[in-house]
């Protein structure tokens, strides 16, 4: 289940400019992923279907074709960390997902559970958009206001954390419950 957001930052001009500098990645958690328990994975539910069409060599088959497809995919995804910066709000890059987690993959849950303890969510966010920019940046306060979906809850131990680290800006998200996206 994913929960919409609304999320306002306000303070010195300065300060937000650069907070949104660091805020900015690719919106991608790097995982370490084990593709070729996937693909094994995808061969059992290929096989297990009571109205299979596929004969194991068919299924063998296609589930290579799927490893390689989301291997590929995955590559190109992860090949942007670090380098993208089209998620204007990116977790991942103002709250780093350790290495020792991230070999874990997403589904492990230690992984699981250091993404709720430190983020408060157990996925990257969703959907950022940008709902209103910065207006008179000769002004010495400004604010942001951000919208984007997160899985499970707000992430409110990411926000703590990162309000910590940004003492100058105010963090204000409220969840939009029941409205339509």
């Amino acid at each position: 289940m994913y929960a919409r957001h609304r999320l306002t930052i306000s303070g010195p001009v300065e300060a937000l400019m650069r907070f949104r500098t660091e805020a900015a990645g690719a919106g991608i958690i790097p995982w370490q992923i084990d593709f070729e328990q996937l693909q094994e994975d995808w061969f059992h539910r290929l096989m297990g279907g009571a109205s299979r069409s596929l004969s194991a060599q068919g299924a063998r088959i296609l589930a290579q074709q799927l490893r390689e497809a989301s291997e590929r995919r995955h590559g190109l995804a992860v090949a942007q960390v670090g380098r993208s910066r089209a998620c204007l709000f990116d977790l991942y890059a103002l709250r780093p997902v350790p290495g020792s987690i991230l070999v874990l993959g997403p589904d492990h849950p230690q992984a699981l559970a250091w993404l709720w303890q430190h983020w408060g969510t157990t996925q990257a966010l969703r959907h950022v958009v940008v709902l209103g920019e910065p207006r008179d940046q000769k002004a010495a306060e400004t604010m942001w206001r951000l919208g984007f979906w997160s899985a499970d809850w707000t992430p409110w131990r990411a926000l703590s954390a990162i309000a910590h680290t940004w003492p100058q800006l105010r963090f204000e998200t409220r969840p939009l419950y029941g409205q339509a996206a």
